[in-house]
């Protein structure tokens, strides 16, 4: 397909997102579709079809596949990795919008980092709630959602673009609408339990 400026936005937009939910599924998505010329993608991005990036970003993907659904050891990973979800997402903004104006692009580095910002750190929270569960079920489910919904919107940010940046915007919206309440449940879950009282002395 032909990237206009609104078509580039509306792909950082989603794609930033699903970097945010898990980076190298995204990269290795995008390398995978440019690869075997299933899409066609902005020219900053070319450099993701190398063989190289496909399979270090494939192998990672399966390592975080197993880590991220380790109780407890998914926290440690998810924090690790907001240094490289968030940058990443930032690259790949500022690499989607290399036809457009220096300012355009320093922008869409911004926002791609903020996007991305937003999903890492509402998947964090959302594991730091689920972790504490005495069952795997629910980790190993919320995990698994969010690898194919860093696929799948990858997949819609090269096909549908805008219908991908709506979906992705409406999760933001959500998602921020959201903080509030997870803030307030992630208080009470790791508030330490009351100091059991002194009997009264006659």
């Amino acid at each position: 397909m032909n990237f206009t400026p609104s078509s580039i936005a509306a792909l950082i937009v989603a794609a930033s997102f699903a970097a945010g939910l898990n980076v190298y599924a995204t990269v290795a998505t995008l390398g995978i579709l440019a690869r075997f010329d299933w899409v066609t993608l902005p020219p900053g991005l070319h450099a993701l079809s190398n063989p190289w990036i496909i399979v270090v970003s494939s192998v990672l993907f399966a390592v975080e596949v197993f880590a991220d659904k380790i109780p407890a050891f998914d926290l440690v990973w998810n924090a690790a990795h907001t240094f490289i979800r968030v940058p990443v997402a930032a690259l790949l903004a500022y690499q989607a919008a290399s036809q457009l104006s220096p300012e355009m692009k320093l922008l869409a580095a911004v926002g791609g980092a903020a996007i991305a910002a937003i999903a890492h750190t509402s998947k964090t929270a959302a594991r730091a709630l689920v972790t504490p569960s005495p069952e795997p079920i629910s980790n190993i489910a919320l995990s698994a959602s969010e690898d194919v919904a860093a696929i799948s919107l990858t997949w819609f940010a090269t096909h549908h673009p805008y219908f991908a940046a709506g979906i992705a915007t409406a999760a933001i919206v959500f998602l921020i609408l959201s903080m509030r309440w997870i803030a307030t449940r992630l208080k009470r879950l790791f508030r330490p339990p009351p100091a059991p009282s002194s009997p009264s002395v006659r």
